[in-house]
């Protein structure tokens, strides 16, 4: 897994692209979980029996999956759902990924609203926390599959930025993001 900051201005270019900033700016694994943004690799061939997922699972309460393959020729209306997963939103749960194979983007953003890609691979299983502001490309290899895990029954619904007023994000800000200015200010004094 691989994280940088999004160059500014380019979102009349292809979104599949990666976006450097020049000079590269990278992102740590401590920021992204600074952020709420969870993340390990495990073995992608054999997640059937892997027993760090199990454990995963277990730990963190998963009790529903399925797989999802996002390809021209895998996912009826393409375009238009690549489309969906690109707007800016949140969701009332996590957002959890294990990457099966293939590889795409996922844009979270910080504490100062800068977007922040996440390129994610085979073996990569991501966690977003609900109320983060976040959305889903494809890469240029335009070919992902992924189990998506959930606890209790699956819940789909995006809701679409702005959405300051919305209790999850609020919750998002207390326990992420005024913690972090929280911390800053404490750090000057």
């Amino acid at each position: 897994m691989e994280a940088w900051y999004m160059k500014e201005g380019g979102e009349n270019e292809d979104q599949r692209l990666p976006h450097h900033c020049e000079p590269k700016q990278y992102v740590s694994l401590e920021k992204l979980a600074d952020l709420g943004v969870l993340y390990w690799h495990l073995e992608g061939d054999n997640y059937e029996t892997n027993e760090e997922l199990e454990q995963i699972r277990k730990d963190r309460g998963y009790t529903y999956s399925d797989t999802i393959t996002c390809s021209p020729d895998k996912l009826p209306n393409y375009e238009v759902k690549l489309k969906s997963f690109f707007e800016e939103h949140i969701h009332t749960d996590e957002e959890i990924r294990l990457v099966l194979d293939g590889s795409g983007y996922f844009d979270v953003r910080d504490q100062d609203d800068r977007w922040i890609r996440v390129w994610v691979k085979k073996g990569d299983l991501i966690v977003l926390p609900a109320g983060i502001y976040h959305r889903f490309t494809m890469d240029s290899s335009n070919y992902t599959k992924a189990m998506r895990l959930f606890v209790g029954e699956p819940v789909w619904t995006p809701y679409n930025r702005p959405q300051d007023d919305n209790p999850i994000r609020k919750g998002y800000i207390d326990n992420f993001i005024s913690k972090d200015s929280q911390s800053s200010a404490v750090e000057a004094s």
